[in-house]
């Protein structure tokens, strides 16, 4: 999606706290496969602290056509603000996990409607309470997934979103 709204992009750094987030090899492995057919090359950037976001936002804007990715994960919840305040500052796409970020001010975020893929989680306790046994319920996964997109920012970083993009949005920030 970053490629769709600015076709220049060709590097990308994946913001993610290694200690916060054990899973960040599986998701790194999945950008890291998808970046190249793209032209996108990959940083990892694991950081620690907000002066090491800020770190890791400065060095991706040295070089020019760079984008960020905010991995999910309770680190980058609670820097949220730091991470979206350095990538304005350096004037950087940043694409990150839920809507509260475009809504802090990144250009937008991608991910899976939780209010869908908790919504039956009451039901999976009374089965439970009332004797199934957890292995015989299946598994839930995402079917609905939710695109934010923040037009002041593109404004602001001088991007126009494509129209076959914004009709696909589920929330446009103005």
């Amino acid at each position: 999606m970053i490629k769709e709204i600015t076709p220049s992009v060709t590097r990308v750094a994946v913001i993610f706290n290694p200690d916060t987030q054990p899973y960040a090899a599986s998701f790194n492995r999945v950008i890291e496969a998808a970046a190249p057919p793209l032209g996108i090359s990959v940083a990892l950037a694991p950081v620690h602290d907000d002066a090491g976001i800020k770190e890791a936002v400065e060095i991706q804007a040295r070089k020019p056509r760079g984008s960020l990715i905010a991995l999910p994960d309770a680190f980058n919840v609670t820097h949220r603000d730091a991470i979206v305040a350095a990538a304005s500052k350096q004037s950087l796409p940043l694409l990150g996990f839920d809507e509260m970020f475009p809504r802090a001010g990144a250009l937008m975020s991608y991910w899976f409607d939780e209010v869908d893929l908790y919504a039956p989680a009451a039901s999976y306790i009374d089965r439970i309470l009332k004797g199934v046994s957890p292995a015989d319920l299946p598994v839930q996964q995402p079917t609905k997934y939710s695109l934010v997109i923040n037009l002041k920012t593109a404004k602001a970083l001088g991007l126009t979103i494509p129209p076959s993009l914004l009709v696909r949005a589920d929330e446009i920030i103005e």
